[in-house]
């Protein structure tokens, strides 16, 4: 029975065994190899999708909230405190609730998808609207939690790090070596930072022979590491990633750098393609942002650099269900039939 990748993964990671762990058994997230899309995409790679959606809270920062939570517990702190585009609300108000804590989180106003700022309010969490951007409101976080006794759970916590970097290590035992390229969205680039981070740890301990190219993308409106400078007014419908100047942007530039790869940007149109694609051509529903990771694979796979059967993972660090009204925008409209059979199968007809 899984228990959680605190318990799997226990011996690398920060706890003892007087440590209370926190945990909503999440990790443990499928491997999805890919079928149709590199064929229509004319690719002979072996392409694999981590689907971070199915974690706990819907995704990816679960690995890292419960690592953060738990040592928040183990300190003896009563409130834990987060700035957030959606997800790491949505994570801590439930880790929060889980371990008995109070979750304060600051988002920025009109600037988070309903999906996800509905779980940080159901689980109790005190929701405060700031004016300004996500940034805007690290700042303000960070000066709290720093003049007081309370946990701060962005990915600037090192505990985040710790249990994000199990994500590789769950790649590296599904595959039995590290792929060949790992794509992955970059926001406040805390989950490059921490994917690197377990690769390289996997390859200390002999568990690999081989690092990834870490290939990270960011929304085009709101690239500050690909343009080199803070983006003050960053613009994407890619809300988790929505972040002008991220907290972890010269780790992130370290596994870029240490590793080969490359950190681009992608538009907003070709994040709603390949989030398209994923949903109509694999069946698998990520949110917009975790769409960057497989825009980025269709944007590099132009410049003709990838050989046969070569390994290649992209993160998708959301559900889809996380911004709803966004999957509703961008598809069809239901059809207004009579209700009769007849009409039905004239519709179906072209499909037979």
């Amino acid at each position: 029975m899984w228990k959680g990748l605190v318990e799997h993964y226990r011996k690398h990671l920060p706890v003892n065994d007087s440590t209370p762990i926190i945990s909503l058994c999440e990790g443990n997230t499928p491997l999805i190899k890919l079928n149709k899309l590199p064929q229509e995409l004319g690719l002979s790679i072996e392409w694999y999708v981590k689907y971070e959606g199915l974690n706990p809270t819907g995704s990816f920062k679960d690995r890292g909230m419960t690592m953060a939570i738990t040592k928040a517990k183990e300190a003896g702190d009563k409130i834990v405190m987060c700035a957030s585009t959606g997800n790491t609300s949505a994570s801590a108000a439930a880790y929060a609730a889980r371990a008995g804590m109070k979750c304060c989180v600051v988002i920025p106003e009109g600037r988070i998808a309903m999906g996800k700022l509905s779980q940080a309010m159901i689980h109790g969490a005190v929701v405060l609207q700031i004016e300004g951007n996500f940034d805007n409101a690290l700042d303000i976080v960070r000066e709290i939690t720093d003049e007081n006794q309370i946990s701060l759970v962005n990915s600037l916590n090192p505990y985040r790090i710790e249990g994000q970097k199990t994500g590789a290590f769950e790649i590296v035992d599904d595959l039995g070596a590290a792929p060949d390229f790992h794509f992955i969205p970059v926001g406040n680039a805390g989950n490059i930072t921490a994917y690197w981070k377990g690769y390289k740890e996997y390859k200390d301990k002999g568990k690999i022979t081989k690092l990834p190219k870490m290939m990270g993308y960011q929304a085009a409106g709101s690239a500050p590491i690909v343009l080199g400078k803070p983006v003050s007014n960053p613009d994407t419908i890619a809300t988790a990633i929505r972040i002008g100047n991220p907290a972890s942007w010269k780790p992130a530039e370290a596994a870029r750098d240490e590793s080969g790869g490359v950190i681009d940007m992608v538009t907003d149109d070709e994040i709603t393609d390949a989030q398209k694609l994923m949903a109509a051509k694999e069946g698998v529903f990520c949110e917009p942002a975790s769409a960057a990771s497989i825009a980025g694979v269709i944007k590099y796979s132009k410049k003709n650099v990838f050989k046969d059967g070569q390994k290649v993972v992209s993160i998708l660090t959301g559900h889809g269900l996380k911004d709803a009204d966004r999957a509703i925008e961008i598809s069809a409209e239901p059809k207004s039939i009579a209700g009769r059979k007849k009409d039905i199968l004239k519709i179906l007809e072209q499909y037979l």
